[in-house]
């Protein structure tokens, strides 16, 4: 380690001795008052009011959720993002907890709370430490991240990254110990879209279902068979996930309904599949239905993309985390079926989706995103705060 590293690690370890207390008492107010995607009024105005205690400039985004600030360093001009998502998942908190979730049916299931404060956090320090800022940073706190397409897109409206040589986001994740730092050179999410099937008919009796088209049946039908027939017309070279979440069809049980709609995600690590993915359930559909007689619209949204991680920036990331807390400290993930609009940045500049662990060694329950019970060992934050700051100072140096 250089003796610049360690100062700046050192100075680091002592402002997160005065203020980590602190930055947990934020986290779990952000916890305990969630919001969803593009609600996030509140959660912008508490990071924004931070910032500006702190002596930065912040600017809104147009869509009036979400911010952006830059604190300028000593360096040759280039500028790197630091990104976090503010918004919550629309979902109980059934953890037993003081700070749990104070608004009925959301919670921070994901973790973005965690991300608010960890980004925040390292801004904070630099605000507070401008001379040992090794090089320009502009810190984006996005919103709607759980909504598709994603809120990347309303910061790339923006032009919020303009002038941003590169981008890394932290992203909590339940099967690292916290204190261990997970990378990945490539693909590291998967592709996230969206689907939509509005069936018809004309409906009748259910004592009578040979007379009309049983849309219950035909519905079900599409639930079995749409899967393994979009897999089939993209042959075995690429993999995909195509589930339904939703079925919602008829009020009583002794009536065939009119109508029927069905939901499902589909999901693929390849950028290839991604990309052939509408054609493919189009067709598939319409042979999955072409003797049913039922009626059919397909709404197909393109989420997100795989975000690909830069090899560059990613290696800048690992020697930091391994500089700051040892080989040992750092493994290389699997990518993830998760979709993330991480990807709209990595599309834009080269950049980099880091996991950070949040787990707990002392315990034996492993927790899970997207789950009523999910939560964090707190001390991640400051291993956040500590990443960060360590990837600044190697990128700039």
């Amino acid at each position: 380690m250089t003796s610049a590293g360690s100062d700046l690690s050192a100075s680091v370890d002592r402002w997160l001795e005065q203020h980590g207390d602190g930055l947990i008492a934020l986290r779990r107010e952000l916890h305990a008052n969630p919001e969803i995607s593009g609600a996030e009024y509140a959660t912008t105005r508490t990071v924004a009011d931070h910032l500006d205690l702190a002596g930065l400039t912040t600017h809104g985004l147009s869509v009036g959720t979400g911010l952006w600030c830059d604190l300028d360093g000593d360096g040759d001009g280039r500028r790197i993002a630091i990104r976090a998502d503010l918004d919550a998942l629309a979902m109980h908190d059934d953890k037993d907890v003081t700070y749990r979730s104070l608004v009925d049916g959301v919670s921070h299931a994901c973790g973005h709370d965690v991300h608010t404060v960890t980004a925040l956090g390292t801004a904070l320090y630099f605000a507070r430490h401008r001379d040992r800022c090794p090089g320009n940073l502009r810190f984006v706190f996005q919103p709607a991240e759980e909504r598709v397409p994603g809120g990347a897109l309303d910061v790339l409206a923006d032009d919020a990254l303009s002038g941003c040589d590169a981008i890394v986001g932290l992203h909590c994740e339940p099967k690292l110990d916290v204190g261990t730092v997970g990378v990945r050179r490539g693909p590291v999410s998967s592709a996230a879209d969206m689907i939509a099937i509005d069936l018809a008919g004309p409906g009748g009796h259910t004592a009578r279902p040979e007379l009309t088209i049983d849309l219950i049946a035909v519905a079900a039908r599409v639930v079995a068979e749409l899967p393994s027939r979009v897999a089939e017309l993209l042959g075995q070279d690429h993999e995909i996930k195509l589930v339904f979440g939703s079925l919602q069809a008829g009020d009583a049980a002794n009536v065939i309904p009119t109508r029927a709609t069905l939901r499902a995600s589909v999901r693929t690590p390849s950028l290839d599949a991604w990309e052939k993915l509408p054609d493919a359930v189009e067709r598939a559909l319409g042979e999955v239905l072409a003797d049913t007689g039922a009626q059919w619209e397909l709404d197909y949204t393109h989420g997100v993309p795989p975000v690909i991680n830069d090899h560059e920036v990613t290696e800048e990331v690992a020697r930091a985390a391994m500089r700051r807390f040892g080989d040992d400290r750092v493994v290389t993930v699997e990518q993830s079926w998760g979709g993330d609009d991480f990807a709209w940045y990595t599309r834009e500049i080269p950049g980099s989706y880091v996991r950070l662990g949040v787990h707990d060694p002392a315990s034996t329950r492993r927790r899970d995103l997207h789950a009523g019970h999910f939560d964090v060992d707190e001390r991640s934050i400051a291993v956040g705060i500590r990443l960060l700051t360590s990837f600044i100072e190697e990128h700039f140096a």
